[in-house]
């Protein structure tokens, strides 16, 4: 079958667009994508072209964006890619991948296509596949590449390289050379150019075995994830921002490590710290385990999955009655007569608006923290009462209190100072609400 044929089944197998979809058709120039290009045109799709120059290679970058031109109907970025990465600390390949696809995602949210269409072939693929495995990634790793994820459509991965670029010197088409693919400074070219050949050495038809194994592990993904989502349904509770997890119920699951690494690594967490999650299990009550964005915190019987504090906005100043947004969600202060309804309640703080002298400073609680708590007149620290209430470690990054020249009137949600109560001579009431914000919840 010829390779127009192959494309087109392969398009309707996988169901990556129809007829009257936009396309936006990713061209670096070289022969792969401008195979691509030839067979939407013989297809008859909608499509333009979109380049990325990332400005790395001098002169050639400037020639593969001139060539691309004059293919027609051309977008081109070009960016700063080595700032880039110096800036956000990253590989250049890791920077270039996040130009490339931000840019690609943000022209699909502008409406300029729906589908950005690249030209990545079955060899991409394997190269991806080997990659993983070496990487120690999970059963998605092992099926490399798929045909469709997100707005990315990738129509090409059915092919060999041998074929496109039989199929561009058959129809006559003309490419550049990309000098830098021939470098093994990069890991993919190391597997392109060096360990398949030197494994095909040994066993013959070695990529097309690993071609095949693709298809496998994608049909084996398939069951394996429906396994995870039923666990992770029985296990994962989730309440507000946080999700909880039984200890007990996560110790009669298996296998183990792989079920607590498929839960936590869309928050994150690597493989090997998998084992550091289960080791919790048995673990003093405040252990924890953490990500970039994220930490498991042992909690009692619980293990509990919540982001980290945030720390923008910590000290917010008060100047008089009204509203004062915060992380938490806003307090409402307003001053009332003793004669009116006065509700109390967990997120309602009722003082002698007398007592009270603004500004008024709203922050995260620290350590050396203390209070008189309502109905007390024996000082405490905010950790021991925190304590006390049995408020987990993960509830208490998320903790403000209201202070007044330096001494505490309310732990917000919690308990007013008793310093600060309403009483026989009380003649104005400040009456402060605390509105949380939706999902979120004191416990």
């Amino acid at each position: 079958m010829e390779l127009l044929e192959k494309f087109k089944e392969y398009i309707a197998k996988e169901k990556l667009f129809t007829a009257g979809d936009r396309l936006l058709v990713a061209v670096s120039g070289g022969v792969d994508s401008v195979v691509l290009v030839e067979l939407c045109r013989r297809c008859g799709y909608e499509f333009g072209i979109a380049h990325c120059n990332f400005q790395l290679r001098g002169e050639e970058s400037v020639r593969d964006e001139d060539f691309v031109r004059q293919l027609g109907n051309v977008l081109v970025r070009r960016f700063d890619t080595a700032e880039y990465a110096r800036t956000n600390k990253v590989s250049v390949q890791v920077a270039a991948r996040e130009l490339r696809y931000g840019w690609f995602e943000s022209m699909v949210r502008e409406g300029a296509a729906n589908w950005i269409v690249t030209a990545h072939h079955l060899d991409d693929n394997i190269e991806t596949m080997l990659m993983h495995f070496f990487q120690g990634t999970g059963i998605a790793g092992m099926r490399g590449m798929l045909p469709k994820q997100g707005n990315i459509v990738r129509p090409l991965l059915f092919a060999r390289k041998e074929e496109l670029r039989a199929f561009a010197v058959g129809a006559g088409l003309s490419w550049v050379e990309d000098s830098s693919n021939e470098s093994d400074k990069y890991t993919r070219n190391f597997f392109r150019h060096r360990l398949i050949p030197l494994v095909e050495e040994a066993y013959p038809s070695a990529a097309g075995n690993l071609a095949d194994n693709l298809k496998r592990f994608r049909e084996v993904e398939m069951l394996y994830r429906q396994a995870v989502e039923g666990w992770t349904k029985k296990l994962m509770e989730v309440r507000g921002s946080e999700v909880h997890i039984p200890v007990e119920k996560l110790r009669k699951a298996a296998p183990l490590p792989t079920l607590v690494y498929e839960m936590l690594e869309p928050f994150g967490f690597s493989p090997q710290q998998a084992g550091d999650v289960i080791a919790l299990m048995d673990s003093p009550t405040g252990r924890y385990v953490r990500s970039k964005t994220h930490r498991v915190l042992k909690n009692r019987n619980w293990l509990i999955l919540a982001p980290l504090a945030q720390e923008e906005a910590a000290h917010i100043l008060i100047e008089g009655p009204g509203v004062a947004c915060f992380p938490e969600g806003e307090l409402r202060l307003k001053e009332v007569g003793v004669k009116e309804p006065l509700d109390q309640g967990a997120g309602v703080a009722l003082l002698d608006a007398d007592k009270i002298g603004y500004p008024l400073l709203l922050r995260r609680w620290k350590a050396g923290d203390y209070f008189y708590p309502l109905g007390l007149r024996k000082k405490k620290k905010v950790a021991r009462f925190l304590i006390d209430a049995k408020v987990s470690m993960a509830e208490k990054e998320r903790v403000w209190v209201l202070e007044m020249d330096k001494r505490l009137i309310w732990i917000v949600g919690r308990r007013i100072d008793d310093r600060w109560k309403i009483g026989p001579g009380t003649k104005q009431v400040l009456r402060i609400e605390w509105v949380k914000n939706p999902g979120d919840r004191v416990r």
